[in-house]
């Protein structure tokens, strides 16, 4: 990316954008009961979209890692973010299908 680019900011953004992903259909779900919901479905999307970022940003950290050769932190690290990074992607297609089925659920009885 960039040269003097503190790459440590990226596990910063990645843990904010994954909590934003699990947010967000988290505030439909309430929404959906008080039926005070606006533009669901782009919603639905900024929730994966941030998803995919916050992946991008580990995805980004390992490579630099490999870039300076940090062999030791790439072998301590790889199989934790493995696991958080399935956590982080299957919480948030559950929650956003739960969020759809409460959104579209009332439009498809109707």
């Amino acid at each position: 990316m960039f040269d003097s680019f503190d790459y440590s900011w990226l596990n910063l953004i990645s843990l904010v954008l994954g909590l934003i992903a699990w947010l967000i259909p988290a505030s439909i779900i309430i929404q959906a009961k008080k039926r005070k919901l606006k533009i669901p479905f782009i919603m639905l999307l900024l929730s994966m979209g941030a998803c995919g970022i916050a992946l991008w940003c580990q995805i980004s950290y390992n490579n630099y890692l490999v870039q300076i050769q940090d062999w030791t932190a790439l072998m301590d690290t790889t199989s934790t973010l493995n696991w958080v990074s399935a956590v982080l992607l299957i919480v948030t297609i559950v929650l956003n299908s739960i969020s759809a089925m409460m959104i579209y659920k009332p439009l498809i009885s109707d």
